[in-house]
């Protein structure tokens, strides 16, 4: 394990246990590990509902560890929070990204 993640995780459930620490856990994980990297960012996102970025590596991780109904809606709620917010640009990526999976599972092929 990495030593920066050691370090983080070991503030996990005190004082400075929050959606950072939650998402910096994630992306720390994302490489290796999506699945643990999506279980640390839907933990940020309880923790904070209106995080643009968290939402944007949530739908990531999803779709890397092979849930991409999940991702998709990981990132249908990123886009409305962050039109809500004004997050402009973490809303036009994430609906890039929504759009490809949406062209996939329409098209005949599945491709």
């Amino acid at each position: 394990m990495k030593p920066m993640i050691t370090t983080l995780e070991k503030l996990l459930d005190g004082p400075r246990d929050g959606a950072m620490l939650r998402f910096s856990l994630g992306n720390a994980w994302l490489a290796d590990d999506p699945l643990k990297a999506a279980a640390y960012f839907r933990r940020a996102v309880e923790f904070d509902p209106d995080y643009s970025a968290a939402w944007k590596t949530l739908g990531k991780a999803l779709l890397q560890s092979g849930q991409p109904d999940a991702a998709l809606d990981a990132w249908r709620h990123g886009i409305a929070v962050a039109t809500r917010k004004g997050d402009l640009q973490a809303a036009k990526e994430m609906t890039v990204f929504a759009r490809r999976i949406e062209k996939t599972r329409d098209a005949p092929d599945g491709r």
